[in-house]
């Protein structure tokens, strides 16, 4: 096997796993080359997968990290990463560091040569929760 070279910094898996077995950290669900998911929660092929990615980017300071980036991911609604930290870019056999970057770029999805066909793709930004001091209701 080859290492798998992408321009993505962040790497989810979709390839079919239902009844197929794969390395933890490359199956669907995964934080690829670092995080397998908790369960495996694919469907059959030819049946509709429903894949919610939910993902807080790391914030910098000059080149330190202050914040890492999270993820979590919930695959035909089962949770499969819940606040997930990522460790950097996603490589194979190899942890990877972060390099100061802004709060958007590039996410990949990874299929291995499976088919895959996609419809509602959304992609948009979530505000952090407004906080409440402990005298407001």
């Amino acid at each position: 096997m080859a290492p798998v070279s992408t321009t993505g910094r962040r790497i989810f898996q979709v390839l079919d796993c239902y009844e197929n077995q794969t390395y933890p950290d490359g199956m669907t669900g995964s934080v690829y080359g670092q995080t397998p998911p908790q369960v495996n929660a694919c469907r059959p092929q030819e049946v509709w997968q429903s894949y919610d990615i939910i993902f807080t980017a790391p914030e910098f300071e000059g080149k330190k990290v202050v914040k890492p980036a999270y993820v979590t991911v919930l695959l035909n609604g089962v949770v499969v990463q819940n606040h997930t930290e990522i460790w950097g870019p996603c490589t194979w056999k190899n942890v990877a560091k972060y390099r100061p970057h802004g709060p958007t770029g590039p996410l990949s999805f990874q299929a291995h040569g499976n088919p895959v066909r996609y419809r509602n793709i959304w992609v948009r930004p979530l505000n952090p929760p407004a906080r409440k001091t402990p005298d407001q209701k």
